[in-house]
């Protein structure tokens, strides 16, 4: 081994070496990844992390002010983008960190897909619906925090409650970051409900990057939240993003401090403006009290004796009774007129009447109908003598009666010739007077 000392280089020298070797390596290189911590300096930089959660890897990143105005857009919280730039060692910390000149959307990031997919579940649900939103109380007694107990965001949840009024504050302390943060917030929220008398809950905490409020992301949380007795005001202290806390707590606050302000109302404003309203009632009670004076008095002097008032109106009804009599005297008489009138054609129609007119009709109507039924048989027997006349006139047997006779057959028929019957036939002689049977012994024609 040599026993010369070595020679030692400077940790600077050493960043120096380190940041030559990799921005030579790098640069023309698009590096895809999740981006993740999120964060816009005053400086107008951009810091973020990228991760690539398939090899659980992730590096720094930044983009610069004059960059960050067009890669701004494409760079949300869970989003998945690629980013050209190059690699390279800021030796202040000796940290390995990628700087950006463009950024371009990649997809979505598979926490944020995650995240979009359980909110669009918990809104199907209905509860995001402002419907199911409750009034934070007017007058608490007990306010319960559900927060870190070393935070900023209890003092400041405690510095502006007790300056606005008189309350009790109750820490149900709990963590607010990290893998245990959603379990602890839960099992907090349970703890405080049982606590007497409590009257509305502030769940949240001091702000911080994106990574830092997933705890407020988490369904566990967003449910108990959701199902909590009394009304809860989140309050995450982040206002440039929205946590699904904040969508299903009953109302959104920016800051821990803005909740104190919503939850515990102002004593001694409310005192001014009591007293304002105090003197505003006075002042409308007197200008009111004025005026009725002057009406009423404007009224006592348009009122005259009351006696004469009370003669007026006697007097108006002496000639509503008078008007009313004769209304009721002329009705009379017309029902009465009316009633002769109808008793007239009553007795006109009296049954004793009508029976004797009906019986002398019909006596009238009976003369008249024997007479025509008289001359109706005398006519019809008439015409009955002349029909028999011709009828007896074209009878076979008034032909009979001047010698002639009808020979028939057996079965009755009519001999007309000669040919008609055989010999040996009989047949039927009808004469004037009775018949006679024979029988043919011998026809003949006639030449």
């Amino acid at each position: 081994m040599d026993d010369r000392a070595e020679e030692a280089i400077s940790v600077a020298e050493l960043t120096h070496r380190l940041k030559r070797a990799v921005e030579g390596t790098t640069g023309k290189e698009w590096v895809e990844g999740e981006v993740a911590s999120l964060r816009a300096a005053s400086s107008g930089h951009v810091y973020f992390t990228l991760k690539d959660e398939r090899e659980d890897a992730c590096i720094d990143c930044v983009i610069y002010r004059t960059q960050a105005l067009r890669a701004r857009r494409h760079l949300t919280e869970g989003a998945r983008v690629q980013l050209l730039g190059r690699a390279t060692v800021w030796a202040p910390r000796g940290r390995l960190q990628l700087v950006g000149e463009l950024a371009r959307p990649a997809g979505r990031g598979a926490l944020l897909a995650a995240l979009e997919a359980l909110k669009e579940k918990l809104r199907t649900e209905g509860l995001f619906e402002p419907s199911r939103k409750r009034a934070l109380p007017a007058e608490p007694r007990v306010v319960g925090v559900v927060t870190s107990a070393h935070g900023a965001a209890i003092h400041d949840i405690v510095t502006v409650g007790f300056r606005r009024g008189s309350v009790r504050i109750v820490l149900s302390p709990a963590l607010v970051q990290g893998d245990g943060a959603p379990a602890s917030i839960v099992a907090a929220i349970e703890r405080i409900e049982r606590y007497p008398g409590l009257d509305v809950l502030i769940v949240g905490r001091g702000g911080g990057s994106n990574d830092d409020l997933m705890a407020f992301n988490d369904e566990r949380v967003v449910r108990r939240v959701a199902a909590a007795r009394v009304p809860v005001v989140s309050a995450v202290g982040h206002e440039v993003d929205t946590t699904l806390t904040d969508l299903v707590a009953d109302v959104r606050a920016a800051t821990p401090s803005q909740a104190a302000e919503l939850v515990v109302p102002d004593t001694q404003s409310r005192a001014r403006a009591l007293g304002s309203a105090e003197k505003a009632l006075l002042r409308a009670a007197r200008s009111r009290l004025l005026e009725d004076l002057h009406l009423v008095s404007g009224l006592r002097s348009k009122l005259s004796d009351p006696r004469f008032l009370i003669a007026e109106k006697q007097q108006y009804v002496d000639d509503l009774s008078n008007r009313l009599e004769r209304h009721v005297e002329r009705k009379l008489a017309r029902q009465t007129s009316s009633l002769e009138s109808l008793d007239a054609r009553l007795a006109a129609r009296h049954p004793r009447l009508v029976v004797a007119r009906a019986r002398a009709d019909i006596e009238v109507r009976s003369g008249r109908l024997g007479a025509l039924v008289s001359l109706r048989v005398a006519r019809a027997r008439s015409e009955l003598g002349n029909a028999a006349a011709r009828l007896d006139a074209l009878s076979p047997l008034s032909v009979l009666s001047r010698g002639y006779a009808i020979a028939t057959t057996r079965d009755g028929r009519a001999v007309r010739r000669a040919k008609d019957v055989r010999d040996g036939d009989d047949l039927f002689i009808r004469v004037h007077e009775g018949s006679v049977e024979a029988t043919v012994r011998r026809t003949r024609e006639s030449s």
